[in-house]
């Protein structure tokens, strides 16, 4: 599945057959964070209707006791007007490599001498959309997440394979030298991941490819690249958002 930049996915008006309900965040402190995250952020939105037309903005402010929200916007922008008047109107941000959309509702434009201002209620739900080919991240060493699962070859051993990187679709698992080698093209039928202590899903492992490996205070080893198959909506957003705080820390590393 694809999302083309910057335009709204079409997503149906049916709240009880929703066919992406599995990228819906709808729990009201994850949407207060998703939009403090753009707000933080500076991260521009782009903001469409069914009319035609988009316009930029910025998410400025967030009253949560309200549940308002404000946009600045370019005072003369020739699709304003139109965009408060349709009343239906999309919003679509990226915060790093998940696209984030949502609706934008009780839109009221407020003018002043130094801004304008486009409010509107803060969203019940938000969509956030990953791509499976996407970015991955590469895993902090002293929180690095496992997966475990019997050697293939031989049942009698278990094994617990730290993850060097890790993405929507799947992840770089690291095969020690003194452990026996796995054969690609396998699929692991119930392998359990440990994302962090709370964190925890089973999914099927296909074991696409191996490589040399060599990490910093674990010697050599073999990087076995895995594919997740059968991820239910569960696992799915456990994944994303374990994703979005490596992202999140690395970001605040990078300032230190």
């Amino acid at each position: 599945m694809t999302f083309q930049d910057t335009q709204p996915a079409a997503l149906g008006n049916d709240e009880f057959a929703d066919p992406f309900a599995q990228f819906r965040c709808d729990h009201p402190r994850e949407v207060l964070g998703l939009m403090r995250d753009v707000r933080d952020s500076s991260t521009p939105v782009s903001l469409s209707s069914p009319a035609g037309g988009n316009l930029g903005a910025t998410l400025w402010t967030i009253d949560s006791d309200r549940q308002r929200m404000a946009f600045d916007v370019e005072p003369n922008d020739p699709n304003l007007d139109a965009l408060v008047e349709c009343n239906e109107v999309t919003a679509v941000a990226y915060l790093d490599s998940v696209k984030l959309q949502f609706d934008m509702q009780d839109l009221v434009l407020v003018r002043s001498a130094r801004a304008t201002a486009l409010q509107c209620r803060l969203p019940r739900r938000v969509y956030r959309f990953q791509r499976r080919s996407s970015y991955r991240v590469r895993t902090l060493d002293r929180s690095a997440p496992h997966a475990i699962f019997r050697h293939p070859g031989m049942p009698d051993m278990q094994l617990s394979l730290r993850m060097l990187d890790v993405s929507i679709g799947g992840c770089a698992l690291l095969l020690p030298e003194d452990v026996p080698p796995v054969a690609m093209g396998l699929t692991i039928q119930s392998a359990l991941i440990e994302l962090d202590m709370a964190t925890q899903f089973r999914t099927a492992l296909r074991l696409q490819h191996a490589s040399s490996a060599s990490t910093r205070g674990t010697g050599q080893g073999l990087r076995l690249g895995c594919e997740f198959l059968q991820l239910d909506a569960g696992s799915e957003r456990s994944l994303q958002r374990y994703i979005d705080q490596i992202q999140k820390r690395r970001r605040l590393l990078s300032l230190d």
